[in-house]
């Protein structure tokens, strides 16, 4: 009589336990967002493009990418049409530095309202 006692108390307490877990989410369901805050500020231009310095001192294939925090527009220069920077016949992967193309007046779009 005392072990029926025993083992009616522990699947008690087990479907009690096991009630809680269940309960739990409807009575404080965990926080979702639809909108991410990590974001890049960067907008990198799909495919390639034919990179011209506004000083006219270089003229080569790369990546345009912007920078939405102020509107710069840079080159990374990939020295043929693939999108990344190609290194030929070497074996060592190649570093793309950018280079200043321009400016886009972001801020004056706030003033077109």
């Amino acid at each position: 009589m005392q072990s029926d006692r025993s083992v009616k108390s522990l699947l008690l307490m087990i479907v009690l336990l096991l009630s809680a877990i269940a309960v739990r989410p409807y009575m404080a369901p965990p926080a979702v967002s639809a909108h991410s805050d990590e974001t890049s500020p960067f907008f990198i231009e799909p495919g390639t493009s034919l990179l011209r310095a506004p000083d006219g001192s270089r003229q080569v294939f790369g990546k345009v990418v912007i920078d939405m925090r102020n509107g710069n527009v840079w080159g990374f220069p990939t020295l043929s049409p693939d999108p990344y920077p190609s290194a030929g016949p070497s074996s060592n992967p190649p570093t793309s530095h950018p280079f200043f193309l321009g400016k886009f007046a972001l801020s004056d779009m706030e003033n077109q309202k």
